[in-house]
């Protein structure tokens, strides 16, 4: 039958506005990965530079713009605004030829820019990361068998940055026994162990600080080893926290994010238990699950619902940092990002910042290159089901 001619490429979305981050400001500020993937994409870039990090936002934007010079690029296709009040980054929301945003940081923030930029006349995309507790499940057995290498591992894991890490642990389930106690005794003295370590500025302890204390107001939560002194400047030190599963059951608020290097451990009376606490966790950056053979086998009734609730699944491992690769996915459902289909993270975050757009019986001449019947840059393309390099 008579067809009509269809061609699709991706195009850019346009001017990309990108957030820069309180605990990154390198690999999420201004010449971050946002700005990156977003001009891979195509797109110019207007970072609102951290107020935390001004200096090192000024010395990385002039290095972007020293590239575009040397590379004969347009000065427009980058920018950098610098300001302390948040009217700078609204208006940058809501600036009509502004059509994407990404940003890395708080929930209330990143809501804050997805609620402004859904009410716009034209309503755009926002592509949030605000937080995630990264919930590590360790089943009875592993722990009877491996509990003083987990304990040190896990503390490792939860001190790396002084906890600064998107994909920190915050959250520890077992299941109560007597090896359990052990090795939570295990995990008190290898925390006693590290010394206070330097968060990045002032506004991350006050807040780590501040979200502490109303963690230790909920009744049934304690503390493990013997609370610190006041310590000055931007030091702290790491801490353990202990609930009872029903008590986390009953106070939703234990399971969001305390940002900075902290953990609650929740102890569950069963696997059933385990699996409830699962259940009612919220969306996720990472969820990881440490077992034997045997366990892990057993337990996929909890693998399946992790993996509605997390972008990352880690088996036997700790989910701190991520790789830069295209089978990364750092992103996560709902509260943790505000899209679960996309990446910050990985070659497949450009992705954000693309749309598809088809070409309906175009003469040769207009259609873009990539789409010419003579394939002059040698691109893979699917051609009626078939991926071929071959003209048409």
């Amino acid at each position: 039958m008579p067809k009509p001619d269809l061609r699709a490429m991706q195009i850019s979305l346009g001017p990309v506005a990108v957030f820069g981050a309180s605990n990154f400001p390198l690999a999420f500020s201004v010449a971050g990965g946002d700005t990156a993937s977003a001009l891979a994409a195509g797109c110019s870039v207007v970072v609102k530079g951290h107020p935390e990090h001004p200096g090192t936002s000024e010395l990385a934007g002039l290095a972007v713009m020293r590239a575009i010079q040397k590379n004969d690029i347009p000065a427009g296709v980058f920018s950098l605004l610098q300001a302390k009040k948040i009217n700078v980054g609204m208006v940058l929301v809501q600036h009509p030829l502004i059509k994407a945003v990404a940003f890395t940081g708080s929930f209330s923030g990143g809501r804050a820019l997805f609620d402004l930029a859904s009410a716009r006349p034209e309503p755009i995309p926002v592509y949030a990361e605000m937080g995630s507790v990264n919930p590590i499940f360790l089943l009875p057995q592993i722990i009877a068998d491996k509990g003083t290498t987990l304990a040190t591992a896990l503390i490792e894991s939860l001190t790396l940055g002084v906890g600064q890490f998107c994909t920190t642990p915050g959250l520890v389930l077992l299941v109560r026994d007597a090896a359990t106690e052990r090795f939570l005794c295990e995990v008190e003295t290898c925390l006693a162990g590290k010394p206070p370590g330097v968060m990045l500025h002032n506004g991350i302890k006050r807040n780590f600080l501040a979200g502490l204390n109303e963690l230790l107001s909920i009744d049934g939560v304690v503390r493990r080893g013997s609370p610190p002194s006041s310590l000055d400047g931007c030091l702290v030190t790491s801490v353990l926290l202990q609930v009872d599963a029903k008590v986390l059951l009953d106070n939703p608020s234990l399971a969001e994010e305390v940002f900075g290097p902290s953990a609650i451990v929740v102890v569950c009376d069963s696997r059933n238990e385990m699996l409830i606490v699962a259940e009612r966790l919220q969306g996720q950056l990472t969820a990881s699950v440490h077992g034997s053979n045997g366990e892990l086998a057993s337990f996929r009734d909890l693998l399946a619902t992790l993996e509605r609730k997390a972008g990352r699944l880690v088996i036997n491992n700790f989910p701190t940092g991520v790789e830069v690769c295209a089978s990364m996915q750092h992103g996560g459902p709902y509260p943790a990002t505000t899209d679960s289909r996309s990446t910050s993270v990985g070659t497949y975050a450009a992705k954000r910042f693309l749309r598809p757009v088809c070409y309906q019986n175009f003469p040769q001449k207009l259609l873009p290159e990539p789409l010419r019947d003579q394939n002059l840059q040698n691109l893979w393309r699917l051609v009626d089901g078939r991926m071929s390099r071959d003209d048409l």
